[in-house]
């Protein structure tokens, strides 16, 4: 008995026979993200109320150049023309930024918000033919290991600065005491949260133990690969807190440089 073919029919963009709101959690990351970015670079540009006291915004840290106390080289140099827009801030946020837009659960987070491709599981998409990443410009994504080495670097650097957020200039003699602020606490969890996102990356997974066939035979790369592997069960979580950390924390340094609100002295 011959038999017909069944043919299907192509679906267009969004088409789809489910019947729950997938299309809730697409808008709601593309809201997140897109909030993010635009703060981000709003306060990036501003190059102004980016430190309180001991406090530095992760935004703008490390801070290279700049007129604050935390500069590490000093002020602006002469080299750079001054018609061209000038911020500590755009010197390094571009690594930390690249790390997440590579990341591998980003990558798929902005896929489907950004670019629908697809929106979600069972749902057309706007194109017919599939790419992948081997091709420019998704190739690039590849870097995303070397951006990693970066961020470690930068949880360090930033961990520092809570060390310096622990110690306030008095008033009278300027001299440092030791102290602890909301501010400081603030920075604190910044950090925590960062490197809970940062630890439990895939590539950090691959570092610590993923290289061996029988990590079990190697005893310290077991270890760091669990406990890299139980931060990565949890690595969409962590990147949003992170995300969102970091924003909050940049948020609470510039409205109290600003006077709008006071730090608390807790200790």
């Amino acid at each position: 008995m011959e038999v017909t073919p069944v043919r299907i029919a192509p679906s267009g963009f969004g088409s789809t026979s489910r019947r729950d709101v997938w299309w809730a959690t697409p808008l709601a990351i593309f809201i997140g993200l897109s909030l993010f970015i635009v703060y981000a670079t709003w306060a990036a540009l501003q190059n102004a109320h980016y430190t309180y006291g001991p406090y530095l915004s992760p935004f703008y840290s490390p801070e290279l150049f700049g007129d604050s106390p935390h500069a590490w080289f000093g002020p602006k140099p002469v080299w750079i023309p001054a018609w061209v827009p000038f911020s500590p801030a755009l010197l390094i946020l571009p690594f930390p930024g690249l790390f997440r837009f590579t990341c591998y659960y980003y990558r798929g987070a902005y896929y489907k918000s950004f670019w629908g491709d697809p929106p979600a599981c069972a749902v057309g998409e706007p194109r017919s033919g599939y790419r992948g990443e081997q091709w420019f410009p998704l190739v690039l994504q590849n870097a995303h290991r070397y951006f990693m080495y970066v961020a470690v670097l930068f949880l360090f650097i930033l961990s520092y600065d809570v060390w310096l957020a622990l110690w306030f200039r008095d008033p009278a003699t300027g001299a440092a005491e030791f102290g602890i602020g909301l501010g400081t606490i603030v920075l604190a969890v910044n950090v925590v949260l960062l490197s809970c996102y940062t630890l439990g990356c895939h590539v950090m997974r691959h570092l610590a133990g993923g290289r061996h066939d029988e990590v079990s035979k190697h005893p310290s790369c077991d270890r760091a690969y669990a406990c890299s592997t139980t931060l990565n069960h949890r690595h969409q979580l962590f990147a949003w807190l992170s995300l969102s950390s970091v924003a909050l924390a940049d948020i609470y340094v510039r409205l109290c440089s600003m006077g709008i609100w006071t730090d608390l002295r807790i200790l």
